[in-house]
């Protein structure tokens, strides 16, 4: 007994934990070796020594995924946890001066899949600022950029044509058509399509190719809301132009063996308003960073 005690316990690596939550979070060792800047056989040593250290395994693998064991589980809120008190501690003393408001807009996609994690990371670097978030169509957004309600934004470039504003070019993701896992909405006629006005991006390419495939449609459901267009996708009362990250398991991707046109992509660019600063470019970077990792995962599956 008196050697246990006299035996310290080791200390958790920062930099191995910080890995650990990217594989947990991208469900890929590939997207974590790209979120971590490492090598995917580096991560793999990184969480091999750790496991070792910890005598526990923290993942099982499959050919298509990366899951948590149930100690796998018990680490990762430790892990969240080990990391926010260091960003917070190192923050207190590296950025001391990085306090403040920023005014973010995005789209309700990008709201709802992307934009959580994005705020989650920016908030463990610099816990001393605060970003407030809207959610609008992109003219909306574009809108309240120009009358300085925002000071930062990101938007479907195509929803706004060639305006001529500045826009930085963060992201272009590719459209599929998606349907409810075995369903049988595109089988129908004329095909229910669930959708968003003339001036949505989406909607443009899909009817686009939908015309020029001479395949007969309706629009069976119309929503600004990407939460409505998924509900009328999973009913199997519709199919849907979707982006592909928007994907989800309960979804199938459907293509020329359901009868239906290759879709095209589309831009997600970021525009700033005419103030700016430290604060705004460290949320700029934050987004930047986020997608690079959803990249990393389109080319990881």
């Amino acid at each position: 007994m008196t050697n246990l005690m006299q035996t310290p316990l080791p200390v958790l690596d920062n930099d191995i934990l910080r890995t650990f939550v990217a594989i947990a979070e991208s469900g890929s060792f590939s997207a974590a070796a790209e979120t971590v800047f490492r090598t995917p056989s580096a991560v793999s040593m990184q969480i091999k020594r750790l496991e070792e250290q910890l005598g526990i395994q923290l993942f099982v693998r499959d050919a298509r995924s990366v899951r948590l064991t149930e100690s796998g589980e018990t680490l990762l809120s430790y892990a969240r946890r080990m990391l926010a008190l260091s960003n917070e501690a190192m923050s207190r003393f590296r950025r001391p001066d990085m306090q403040g408001v920023v005014r973010l807009g995005a789209t309700d996609d990008i709201g709802e899949r992307i934009l959580p994690t994005i705020l989650k990371r920016f908030a463990e670097a610099f816990p001393g600022v605060m970003v407030d978030v809207t959610i609008d169509n992109s003219i909306g957004l574009k809108k309240r950029l120009n009358e300085q309600r925002l000071d930062l934004t990101l938007l479907n470039t195509g929803d706004l044509a060639a305006d001529g504003e500045e826009t930085e070019l963060i992201h272009r993701e590719r459209l599929v058509w998606v349907g409810a896992r075995g369903g049988t909405a595109y089988l129908k006629e004329p095909l229910p399509v669930s959708m968003w006005e003339s001036s949505c991006a989406w909607r443009a390419e899909a009817v686009k190719h939908l015309s020029a495939a001479d395949r007969r449609y309706r629009v069976a459901y119309m929503s600004a809301t990407t939460m409505v267009q998924r509900a009328a996708v999973l009913s199997d009362l519709a199919v849907a132009p979707l982006a592909a990250y928007y994907v989800t398991d309960d979804m199938d991707v459907l293509g020329a063996e359901h009868g239906l046109p290759e879709l095209g992509h589309y831009d997600i660019g970021l525009r700033r308003g005419p103030g700016g600063g430290e604060l705004v470019e460290a949320v700029a970077d934050a987004i930047r960073h986020a997608f690079r990792s959803v990249q990393a995962q389109s080319r990881a599956a």
